[in-house]
């Protein structure tokens, strides 16, 4: 179950957000994929501003990136709402998630090797998804988190994350999906988005469901993703909350949280089915995430060669002022002996010389330290 959760559309007032006649809910604006706004909510409500950005590309993707457009397009190209940092929980944060993508050129973070531990993309009549199973500490969420839903609405119809956009080619084009529907729960993760150009889409892409997770939200063989990645096509699932009993279609209704735990739930989702399914190696598409941990072994590596250079050139250089600090007290023989004795003090310059060389050296360990821990 998802433990920290938005409020869905569906029981959503408009008294928050519509403090004014000029406001637009996000999910009734459009955008054009190759001419975003630099911030895609440009409003200042209760819950601020936008923290990211939806203009995105090669100047923004690193780890750090705030960006907050993402996109589903294939089993290999695809992203997911997680933390723009560690230690807090995603019930906290949602309103601030940024994207995190599997592969390079969206201006994002890249999800990291290992994160991914089984995926299924499925395109349907009507909408394309992917769920599977993920390491969640590597992508900022805290390990014990369960989760939570993004969606385009939010309790102020500006949307989880604030000004989150979704994309897909799937539909044609590069197109903004329709009532678009992710989250993540306990260890694993989902993301539908529906046909824009489908009437139902909005039912279809239904997201009232947000404490009940992956599994009512986005039906799939959930025993079997696990380890596996693979493609497929698909028949379309029953609107979210929708099953049939004794032949008759009923609809379920979500108890509100102040009615404590949801433990149980009359039914279980019904599972569409797939076919034309093509089986993958993670390590073959999600490239990116390997390319990451090269590039960021190397950048250790190049640190810590660094330092090791940094540490003897120190101490080749204090090795010289000591021999050159002997050689001069040879030099001057007796007297500088004589000149020590007279003074009571001895000569400082061999010894300044250790001091700085292990200064130098202190501070390389330092740092080798400190990469280390990282």
């Amino acid at each position: 179950m998802l433990g920290n959760v938005l409020v869905a559309s569906a029981l959503v007032g408009t008294a928050l957000a519509q403090s004014s006649a000029a406001f637009t809910p996000l999910a009734a604006k459009k955008f054009d994929y190759n001419n975003l706004p630099y911030q895609a909510d440009s409003d200042d409500g209760v819950r601020g501003r936008q923290l990211g950005y939806n203009r995105c590309n090669s100047t923004t993707e690193n780890q750090d990136s705030l960006c907050q457009t993402a996109i589903i397009n294939s089993i290999d190209d695809f992203c997911f709402w997680a933390p723009p940092r560690p230690n807090e929980t995603v019930g906290d944060i949602e309103g601030e998630m940024v994207a995190w993508c599997t592969k390079e050129g969206h201006g994002t973070r890249i999800i990291p090797e290992g994160a991914l531990q089984g995926v299924q993309f499925i395109q349907t009549p009507h909408y394309v998804q992917v769920v599977g199973y993920i390491d969640q500490v590597k992508i900022d969420l805290m390990a014990d988190d369960y989760g939570g839903e993004m969606d385009p609405h939010g309790a102020d119809q500006r949307g989880n994350p604030l000004g989150g956009l979704l994309f897909s080619t799937a539909f044609g084009g590069n197109s903004t999906t329709t009532g678009t529907v992710g989250g993540q729960q306990y260890q694993q993760f989902c993301l539908k988005a529906c046909d824009p150009s489908y009437e139902n889409g909005w039912a279809m892409c239904e997201h009232i469901f947000d404490r009940i997770g992956c599994k009512y939200n986005a039906p799939s063989d959930w025993s079997k993703i696990n380890g596996t990645f693979e493609a497929c096509k698909g028949d379309d699932q029953l609107y979210p909350g929708q099953y049939v009993e004794g032949g008759v279609t009923r609809t379920y209704t979500q108890p509100p949280e102040s009615l404590g735990v949801i433990t149980t739930i009359p039914y279980e989702p019904f599972t569409p089915s797939s076919s034309q399914c093509t089986p993958y190696t993670s390590s073959r598409i999600y490239t990116a995430g390997r390319q990451l941990a090269v590039s960021t072994s190397s950048a250790a590596s190049s640190t810590r060669t660094s330092g090791a250079s940094s540490s003897q050139a120190s101490q080749t250089s204090a090795s010289g002022s000591s021999r050159a600090s002997a050689a001069a007290s040879s030099a001057s023989g007796s007297a500088g002996a004589q000149g020590a004795a007279q003074s009571g003090t001895p000569q400082s310059g061999a010894l300044e010389g250790f001091k700085v060389a292990g200064g130098l050296v202190a501070v390389v360990a330092g740092l080798l330290g400190a990469v280390a821990a990282l």
